[in-house]
């Protein structure tokens, strides 16, 4: 399956409720030959709107983070969310609607294949890196599964809802800029 076939199968998908409760499917946006890979846990009201993974002020300041470590998202990385479709008011996606979601993203990884996998908030670590993961408590360390680098910091809208950890996610941006440094090929070759 090539990456645009994926994405028409993920457009169409109806796997679970939330696409007949959404306005449409966020595939994900990027370069999907990127070494990084950031994953969130799920569409905002923003995102189902514009059909783009974080924007909006998160959106916002997640770009201010990347341009600070000499990233850009249209060329270095590649971002998308777990669930493809918002759940209503924002609520956490539910067991049933991750795993509907699951085969989507594992094909992304698959056709992706990055180095580096940075979780953006506590829901996408506990799903991606480890169940009882704490992002307050281990944001910026890394663990390696089958030769790839997973990661997690502070959400961006937790970081609007909570600016005291700013400086600790900057941290972990350049501990991103670092890792990529180091076992990158061509993310910062260029």
């Amino acid at each position: 399956m090539t990456f645009e076939e994926l994405r028409t199968h993920c457009l169409g998908c109806h796997a679970c409720d939330l696409r007949d409760t959404c306005k449409q499917v966020v595939f994900g946006v990027g370069n999907p030959k990127a070494e990084i890979l950031f994953i969130g846990e799920a569409p905002g009201k923003n995102e189902d709107e514009q059909g783009e993974p974080f924007v909006g002020r998160s959106g916002k300041l997640l770009d201010i983070y990347l341009d600070a470590i000499g990233l850009s998202r249209q060329k270095d990385i590649y971002i998308t969310n777990i669930c493809k479709c918002r759940p209503p008011e924002n609520r956490d996606p539910l067991p049933a609607e991750w795993d509907a979601c699951l085969p989507h993203l594992r094909a992304q990884f698959k056709l992706i294949q990055p180095k580096i996998v940075v979780c953006l908030g506590r829901i996408a670590a506990q799903r991606i890196i480890r169940p009882d993961y704490s992002v307050t408590k281990e944001h910026g360390q890394w663990t390696e599964k089958q030769g790839v680098f997973y990661t997690a910091t502070f959400h961006p809208a937790a970081l609007l809802r909570g600016p005291g950890n700013k400086p600790a996610a900057f941290e972990d941006f350049a501990a991103i800029r670092d890792k990529a440094k180091e076992i990158c090929t061509h993310t910062y070759q260029n």
